[in-house]
């Protein structure tokens, strides 16, 4: 899993915004339009980079076409640490730290 990590994250265009993608769905499973809307990306943009993802096991499908959520394969949730490592290795010029961390919530007083 490490050396599909490298490649996906450090070896092609676009890792950055996968990592993104990875991070936004550590946090609960999103449809393509969500994630679109969340990360501020084009959502072909995002439907590429899903189905890279999925094509190389990091991610799975659940529900209906439209409203299909994104999932982390069980065999990627065992390595999720390897992609920390990877992404921490990274020179994005983005700061990593809080890609796709869920909006605070306002507090009632």
């Amino acid at each position: 899993m490490e050396k599909v990590l490298w490649y996906l994250i450090a070896g092609t265009r676009g890792g950055e915004n996968r990592a993104r993608i990875i991070r936004a769905l550590a946090g609960r499973p999103f449809n393509a339009n969500q994630l679109a809307s969340r990360l501020e990306l084009e959502y072909n943009t995002i439907r590429y980079h899903l189905d890279m993802l999925i094509d190389h096991g990091i991610l799975e499908t659940g529900g209906d076409d439209y409203g299909k959520l994104y999932f982390f394969t069980d065999q990627f949730e065992h390595h999720y640490e390897e992609f920390e490592r990877v992404v921490e290795r990274m020179d994005f010029e983005t700061d990593p730290v809080g890609w796709g961390e869920p909006e605070p919530t306002e507090q009632e007083d």
